[in-house]
């Protein structure tokens, strides 16, 4: 009986940004998908529409962020029955979830900080465990790898700007864990890889408060489509060229 390989993602909000955008490709690519969230509604909806049109998906809720509550999920994930027959083997993960706070340096609160931290580095650390466990069980494939861990940064990973004090402290903190993984677990062929997302991603969020200008025009906003597209191509890479961060943005963004 055939192992199938296993996509985890973290962090799927309504269902039209990029972890849903990416959970569904890697669903179309023959991938068992396993999605984490808070929000049980959205997890259930994605995973209905994902099995509908062919793929195989669970929604595993979690009550917050905590490193626990992050870690403990991928025994959850490990325990599931699913629907088609055969084991499953952890091939790809990606920490999508994120928590932004954009406000001047003196307005910056205490639980703004600890909020910051706790989901865009304590959660990830957690995220990271369970998923690096899991990839050291696995034989190399025919890409040389064991598995490939994924990271959504932001533009603030690299440069903190007049109202991003706690949000890029936070992603300053993502950047350098995806690189120490990078640098320590390579030898081991598991490829860790950070992405820098610099600029409006198009979802039913945005679109609620982005003039139609910006909606309708690709050469100033991301599609969520695409960036999942390039999160294959990552995972697609064999163990001779390996990327560790990519820098994605609109055609027209100013940078």
């Amino acid at each position: 009986m055939s192992t199938r390989p296993l996509f985890v993602v973290a962090g799927i909000g309504n269902g039209s940004g990029t972890g849903a955008a990416a959970a569904r490709l890697f669903a179309q690519k023959g991938y068992r998908v396993a999605l984490i969230a808070r929000n049980a509604d959205s997890l259930n909806r994605l995973a209905g529409e994902i099995n509908s049109a062919g793929g195989e998906a669970a929604g595993f809720p979690i009550s917050d962020y905590s490193y626990g509550a992050t870690l403990s999920v991928f025994d959850n994930i490990a325990a599931h029955k699913w629907s088609s027959a055969g084991s499953s083997s952890l091939r790809v993960a990606l920490w999508n979830a994120g928590s932004g706070v954009w406000k001047p340096f003196l307005d910056v609160t205490e639980k703004d900080i600890k909020t910051s931290l706790q989901t865009n580095v304590t959660a990830a650390f957690a995220f990271s465990r369970g998923a690096v466990l899991a990839f050291k069980q696995n034989d190399i494939d025919e890409r040389g790898k064991r598995g490939t861990l994924l990271f959504t940064g932001a533009t603030a990973a690299i440069r903190g700007n007049v109202t991003t004090s706690a949000f890029a402290a936070g992603k300053f903190g993502l950047r350098a864990l995806s690189q120490s993984l990078a640098k320590e677990f390579g030898k081991e062929n598991i490829h860790v890889t950070h992405a820098i997302i610099d600029g409006g991603i198009l979802t039913d969020r945005s679109s609620s408060y982005r003039d139609e200008a910006w909606i309708n025009n690709p050469d100033l906003r991301l599609d969520a489509n695409s960036i999942a597209k390039s999160y294959l191509y990552l995972v697609e890479q064999d163990r001779s060229a390996w990327t560790w961060e990519l820098d994605l943005r609109p055609a027209h963004e100013k940078w």
